[in-house]
Protein backbone atom coordinates (compact mmCIF):
# COMPACT_ATOMS: atom_id res chain seq x y z
CA UNK A 1 0.00 0.00 0.00
CA UNK A 2 1.20 3.59 -0.60
CA UNK A 3 2.45 5.68 2.60
CA UNK A 4 -1.09 7.66 2.34
CA UNK A 5 -3.08 4.65 2.80
CA UNK A 6 -1.24 2.90 5.51
CA UNK A 7 -0.96 6.84 7.47
CA UNK A 8 -4.71 7.07 7.27
CA UNK A 9 -6.68 4.95 10.04
CA UNK A 10 -9.80 4.13 7.56
CA UNK A 11 -10.42 0.51 5.68
CA UNK A 12 -9.68 1.20 1.90
CA UNK A 13 -11.83 0.01 -0.47
CA UNK A 14 -11.19 -1.20 -4.16
CA UNK A 15 -13.85 0.05 -6.97
CA UNK A 16 -12.76 0.08 -10.12
CA UNK A 17 -9.31 0.72 -12.40
CA UNK A 18 -9.65 4.85 -13.31
CA UNK A 19 -9.55 4.19 -16.70
CA UNK A 20 -13.21 2.56 -16.25
CA UNK A 21 -14.42 6.18 -15.26
CA UNK A 22 -14.97 8.07 -18.33
CA UNK A 23 -13.09 11.52 -18.25
CA UNK A 24 -15.14 14.04 -17.01
CA UNK A 25 -18.11 11.92 -15.86
CA UNK A 26 -18.64 9.97 -12.71
CA UNK A 27 -19.75 6.06 -11.85
CA UNK A 28 -21.20 4.85 -8.54
CA UNK A 29 -20.22 2.40 -6.22
CA UNK A 30 -20.91 0.49 -2.93
CA UNK A 31 -18.92 1.12 -0.30
CA UNK A 32 -19.38 0.27 3.69
CA UNK A 33 -23.16 -0.12 2.56
CA UNK A 34 -23.76 3.45 1.04
CA UNK A 35 -23.88 4.86 -2.66
CA UNK A 36 -20.45 6.50 -3.47
CA UNK A 37 -20.48 9.04 -6.61
CA UNK A 38 -16.92 8.65 -8.14
CA UNK A 39 -15.79 11.40 -10.36
CA UNK A 40 -12.63 11.56 -12.80
CA UNK A 41 -11.66 15.44 -13.77
CA UNK A 42 -9.48 15.25 -16.74
CA UNK A 43 -8.51 19.20 -16.39
CA UNK A 44 -7.07 18.32 -13.43
CA UNK A 45 -4.81 15.41 -14.65
CA UNK A 46 -7.43 12.79 -14.03
CA UNK A 47 -8.03 13.44 -10.87
CA UNK A 48 -10.33 11.77 -8.85
CA UNK A 49 -13.00 13.06 -6.25
CA UNK A 50 -16.16 10.76 -4.68
CA UNK A 51 -18.81 12.36 -2.64
CA UNK A 52 -22.55 10.48 -1.69
CA UNK A 53 -24.57 9.54 -4.77
CA UNK A 54 -27.49 10.33 -2.76
CA UNK A 55 -29.18 14.19 -3.66
CA UNK A 56 -31.04 15.36 -0.45
CA UNK A 57 -32.91 17.61 -3.04
CA UNK A 58 -34.51 15.47 -5.49
CA UNK A 59 -34.32 12.01 -2.46
CA UNK A 60 -32.75 10.16 -5.46
CA UNK A 61 -29.43 8.68 -5.86
CA UNK A 62 -27.95 10.04 -9.04
CA UNK A 63 -25.21 12.55 -8.30
CA UNK A 64 -23.14 10.13 -10.05
CA UNK A 65 -25.09 10.76 -13.24
CA UNK A 66 -24.68 14.66 -13.20
CA UNK A 67 -22.73 16.78 -14.90
CA UNK A 68 -19.03 17.65 -14.26
CA UNK A 69 -18.03 21.77 -14.29
CA UNK A 70 -16.94 24.69 -12.44
CA UNK A 71 -18.16 27.63 -10.66
CA UNK A 72 -15.33 29.68 -10.70
CA UNK A 73 -12.60 28.12 -8.65
CA UNK A 74 -15.10 25.12 -7.56
CA UNK A 75 -15.06 21.57 -9.23
CA UNK A 76 -18.63 20.59 -9.08
CA UNK A 77 -21.43 18.25 -9.97
CA UNK A 78 -24.60 19.80 -11.16
CA UNK A 79 -27.53 17.26 -9.97
CA UNK A 80 -29.22 16.02 -13.12
CA UNK A 81 -32.39 16.43 -11.52
CA UNK A 82 -33.23 20.19 -10.04
CA UNK A 83 -29.16 21.27 -10.91
CA UNK A 84 -27.80 21.83 -7.06
CA UNK A 85 -24.08 22.36 -7.92
CA UNK A 86 -21.65 20.04 -5.45
CA UNK A 87 -18.52 20.63 -4.43
CA UNK A 88 -16.57 17.48 -5.26
CA UNK A 89 -14.00 18.56 -2.64
CA UNK A 90 -16.34 19.18 -0.30
CA UNK A 91 -19.50 17.89 -0.61
CA UNK A 92 -21.03 21.34 -0.05
CA UNK A 93 -24.47 22.18 -2.21
CA UNK A 94 -24.27 25.75 -3.32
CA UNK A 95 -27.20 26.56 -3.87
CA UNK A 96 -28.48 24.96 -0.47
CA UNK A 97 -25.79 24.10 1.94
CA UNK A 98 -28.14 22.83 4.75
CA UNK A 99 -28.37 20.06 1.76
CA UNK A 100 -24.76 18.94 1.30
CA UNK A 101 -23.54 15.92 1.31
CA UNK A 102 -20.48 13.65 2.60
CA UNK A 103 -17.19 13.71 0.59
CA UNK A 104 -15.32 10.57 0.61
CA UNK A 105 -11.28 9.88 1.23
CA UNK A 106 -9.99 8.60 -2.24
CA UNK A 107 -7.29 7.66 -3.81
CA UNK A 108 -5.74 6.06 -7.37
CA UNK A 109 -2.44 3.76 -7.23
CA UNK A 110 -1.43 1.30 -9.83
CA UNK A 111 -4.55 2.56 -11.76
CA UNK A 112 -6.89 1.86 -9.29
CA UNK A 113 -9.45 3.51 -7.71
CA UNK A 114 -9.84 3.25 -3.98
CA UNK A 115 -12.51 4.67 -1.74
CA UNK A 116 -11.87 5.07 2.16
CA UNK A 117 -14.73 4.24 4.84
Amino acid sequence: MSAQLDTLPLHWTPVCALTDIVPDTGVCALVAGRQVAIFRVARLNDKVFAIDNYDPNSKAAVLSRGLVGNLGDRIVVASPIYKQHFDLNTGECLEAPEHSVSAWPVDVRDGQVWIGA
